[in-house]
């Protein structure tokens, strides 16, 4: 092993994170993941079975099909707002709409934590703006030149 081997893997590391966090700002992450969480709890604790000794408790709705449809499509919402989010708007509201629906159909949408999460979720990502990209701080020869911020306000002229 060389004393190379090191320092490439935490530069790639370090270059891998950045795009991470690069590719993480151009879109609605963090509402994305709370739908993708919140799909979860909403399909799987309608098929639940808890034991309690002796005990079997089965959570199960009338509607565990519908559960697992909502569930699904809250997964499917999330990574919408991944990979698609010029799509946020209709996204967030769909989410925002099925955490409502999963109330009814699915056991309060799981306990409350399924809805909480994609009402959260899909409020950000209705929320969420794309930001402008920075602007490279390069003088150009103009500007280099050119009158002072002061003068520049008022025409040259400045009002004492």
């Amino acid at each position: 092993m060389s004393a190379d081997t090191r320092p490439r893997l935490i530069v790639n590391f370090g270059r891998t994170r950045r795009s991470f966090w690069d590719w993480r700002g151009r879109r609605p992450f963090w509402g994305g993941l709370l739908c993708i969480l919140a799909g979860v709890p909403i399909m799987y604790i309608p098929y639940q079975t808890m034991t309690l000794g002796d005990l079997h408790i089965r959570m199960a709705t009338t509607a565990g099909a519908g559960s697992l449809i909502i569930g699904v499509l809250l997964v499917v919402l999330g990574l919408t707002l991944w990979f698609q989010p010029q799509s946020r708007v209709f996204a967030g509201v769909a989410a925002i709409l099925l955490a409502l629906v999963s109330l009814v159909v699915s056991n309060f949408g799981a306990f409350l934590i399924g809805f909480l999460l994609a009402l959260i979720g899909g409020a950000l990502g209705v929320s969420w703006a794309p930001g402008r990209p920075a602007v490279a701080a390069v003088p150009s020869a103009a500007t280099a030149t050119g009158p002072s911020p002061v003068e520049d306000i008022d025409g040259g002229r400045r009002a004492d």
